[in-house]
């Protein structure tokens, strides 16, 4: 996500970083290279005006010309404009004032507008929310379908009709419905098109006659650049937004789009669709966004996605083995499926600051056939293999490797990775941290 921007802008600052007193001519020259890496970016020529212009004004300022470290305090400033041009505040849903509350999801088609609603309901079921899927994309019959099978895997209530029936009709009933049911929040799947048109906004206008909505969020696919962002602005002329969900941000690796739509139609970013997972959607933060644009990882939402996908048991009960040095193959089964439930190897990597680089060069695919090799081989070990895997001779290894389809040396290499993770816990027990982790698991280094 956004991995073009940030290696061009981490290279501008390791430029400057260079320099021990920066004069008006090496601010110019980096801004200009700024400059240059936003608009490649596909960033709106009026976002990269109005930034640029308040970070060149607070670069010349005192607090750059003064400090003992110029370039840290430009990559600080360039930190909070970001922040500013990307709202400032993280995206809130609407205060419920009486359930049900709504929440109205309109888009183009194939912006992801289904699959957004499912995951925008299981948030709102996670934050202690009553929700209640209404299938009003009557054009499309299998987008019925796949609201009724996504709501049935994730016991998520979903009230569908007839396609013959008009989608403000279906609304006016799946509100008397979510009333009667004591429901506290619907969310709305409505029609897309290949493009805005008239009967598609008188449609809109009368759902939200009916509905009233709270919310009506626009699903905007990030990978179409600056067309998402027109997009948004004639949706927002057209029927008022409250509020935007970005989806495919996996895939955006330029981020014009998130950079600019705040800017350029005023309406808050409120989600990142960050994966096809269900529950891939993070609430937005624009500090978090800038900081990973500037490769300084986002920490916070790491620590969020690890407290839902571990146990605290489990956690207390791995610490105590990894103090004790009974730290096994199995445990690491366990951790990587723990892993595994945090989202993708790349989506992760980009979190944790100086790791940002690895994610560009480990794509998705490879990690996740790396891990996946890996649990391949410890499926394939007895039970006692794994428990103490120094009983493992060239016999037993042969035999590993028939069974997980792979090599004596693939196995081979683990048991070489994993006595250097078990150096790692033991020295880690110890307050001391090896200087070099990018080898653990095969993962690239320079």
């Amino acid at each position: 996500m956004l991995e073009v921007l940030t290696q061009k802008l981490t290279d501008v600052f390791r430029k400057l970083g260079g320099k021990g007193k920066l004069s008006e001519a090496d601010i110019d020259d980096a801004l200009r290279q700024v400059r240059m890496a936003l608009l490649e970016a596909d960033v709106n020529f009026r976002v990269v005006k109005e930034f640029l212009s308040k970070v060149r004004e607070r670069a010349l300022g005192s607090e750059v010309t003064h400090s003992l470290t110029p370039a840290q305090q430009i990559i600080k400033i360039v930190n909070e404009e970001l922040i500013a041009i990307l709202g400032g505040e993280p995206g809130r849903l609407a205060s419920p004032t009486r359930p049900p509350t709504v929440a109205l999801l309109v888009g183009l088609q194939g912006s992801g507008k289904t699959t957004t609603a499912v995951k925008l309901a299981l948030h709102l079921k996670h934050i202690g929310q009553h929700p209640l899927l209404v299938a009003a994309d009557t054009r499309r019959p299998a987008a019925i379908e796949q609201l009724r099978l996504l709501g049935e895997q994730n016991d998520i209530p979903v009230y569908s009709e007839d396609p013959s029936t008009s989608p403000p009709t279906i609304c006016q009933h799946a509100l008397e419905q979510a009333r009667d049911r004591g429901l506290t929040w619907i969310v709305v799947d409505t029609q897309g098109r290949l493009h805005i048109d008239e009967g598609m906004m008188k449609e809109l206008a009368e759902m939200k006659s009916v509905l009233k909505p709270s919310e009506v969020l626009l699903t905007a696919d990030a990978m179409i650049g600056q067309d998402a962002v027109r997009v948004a602005q004639d949706f927002h002329n057209r029927v008022g937004l409250t509020g935007l969900i970005m989806t495919k941000m996996d895939g955006d690796s330029r981020g014009g789009a998130a950079l600019s739509i705040r800017f350029v139609t005023g309406v808050p970013i409120k989600y990142l669709g960050t994966g096809e997972k269900i529950d891939a959607l993070e609430v937005f933060h624009p500090d978090r966004l800038a900081s990973r644009i500037l490769g300084m990882g986002d920490v916070l939402t790491f620590i969020e996605r690890a407290e839902k996908a571990y146990d605290q048991q489990q956690v207390k009960t791995l610490e105590e083995k990894v103090r004790s040095g009974g730290f096994d193959l199995e445990d690491l089964l366990s951790q990587m499926r723990q892993i595994h439930k945090m989202g993708s190897l790349g989506r992760l990597t980009e979190m944790i600051p100086g790791f940002s680089k690895l994610s560009s060069r480990l794509p998705d695919a490879e990690g996740e056939e790396q891990l996946r090799k890996i649990e391949a081989i410890i499926l394939s070990m007895t039970y006692e293999e794994r428990r103490n895997p120094a009983i493992i001779d060239g016999k037993r290894r042969s035999r590993i490797a028939r069974g997980s389809g792979t090599t004596s040396r693939d196995v081979n290499q683990l048991l070489n990775q994993f006595r250097e993770m078990q150096k790692l816990t033991k020295s880690l027990t110890r307050g001391r941290l090896p200087a070099n982790l990018s080898g653990m698991f095969d993962l690239p280094s320079r």
